[in-house]
């Protein structure tokens, strides 16, 4: 019989979890149990912070449903999303890069028509945010699906409010000419969840639990890499302490004031509106 100890534990299950038949997981799981018991040594992590680290995961799992997703946000604000989004997405220097997906993204968005409304009925300054979607070559690139979701002027979105139907969140199809326009009110810098286990661990810092304006953005194309990314209102608050790290100085851009008139999906707006451009360029399957 083998004694555990101090000094030999880490090596007893790592060769026990390098026991596992994906090769994969081997290499996965063994890294894990190395890494955390170095930073166990690391900090002398007491029995009563193990304890408190344990019931704060417990608290983040039962808060979390279909809608909440409390492990991605602790994941985001860890900045761990981030890193793996920029370790799995080396884009040309020319194409729009990737950022967090974050926690309230909800499947099954409906379709809507180009330049249709997917904030109708919810107060706020009307915003277009329009132009093409095209490759590294410049080529249009029709028929890409974009999956567009945001908050409101309250800073909430769909998966934190009480709603049957969907609210600002829609798919919108490019045409043939790589065009797009959304319809939808200008968001609001919010912040984080703070009634849960990750609001709770933010709290006790000096960091900031804002994030800027955004508006996300998820475009599905055959042939393409997907890509998830943001599109910021230049000059909003937090742009530099966004708690998610998931700002980039390519996807600010400037939110246009209109007297009423014309709008860019070729109709009249009675109020002022804002507009945003920008065009998205697609980095090819590889």
């Amino acid at each position: 019989m083998q004694l555990v100890t101090e000094d030999n534990i880490t090596e007893l299950a790592a060769t026990r979890w390098g026991t596992a038949h994906d090769p994969r997981t081997a290499e996965i799981m063994t890294a894990l149990v190395r890494h955390l018991h170095d930073f166990a040594r690391e900090v002398r992590l007491t029995e009563a912070e193990w304890m408190a680290a344990i019931q704060w995961l417990t608290r983040t799992g039962q808060i979390s449903d279909e809608k909440r997703e409390e492990f991605i946000l602790a994941s985001d604000v860890l900045g761990l999303s981030m890193l793996v989004v920029q370790m799995n997405h080396h884009f040309d220097e020319t194409a729009t890069p990737a950022t967090v997906l974050g926690p309230f993204h909800i499947e099954g968005s409906p379709e809507l028509e180009y330049g249709a409304e997917m904030s109708e009925g919810i107060p706020g300054t009307p915003l277009y945010v329009h132009g093409t979607v095209r490759d590294l070559d410049g080529k249009p690139v029709g028929d890409a699906v974009l999956d567009v979701w945001q908050a409101d002027t309250e800073g909430a979105y769909e998966a934190q409010l009480e709603v049957d139907e969907a609210r600002l969140r829609a798919k919108y199809t490019t045409r043939e000419d790589g065009s797009y326009c959304v319809r939808t009110i200008a968001p609001l810098g919010y912040a984080i969840p703070m009634d849960g286990p990750v609001g709770d661990l933010i709290s006790r810092t000096d960091i900031s639990h804002f994030r800027p304006a955004h508006v996300h953005f998820l475009i599905n194309v055959p042939g393409y890499e997907p890509l998830i990314t943001h599109l910021f209102q230049e000059g909003a608050p937090y742009l530099d302490s966004d708690v998610v790290f998931g700002t980039k100085q390519e996807l600010v851009v400037a939110f246009t004031k209109h007297e009423p008139g014309p709008t860019p999906d070729g109709g009249e707006s009675a109020v002022p509106f804002l507009t945003a451009e920008y065009q998205f360029v697609l980095q090819p399957s590889s």
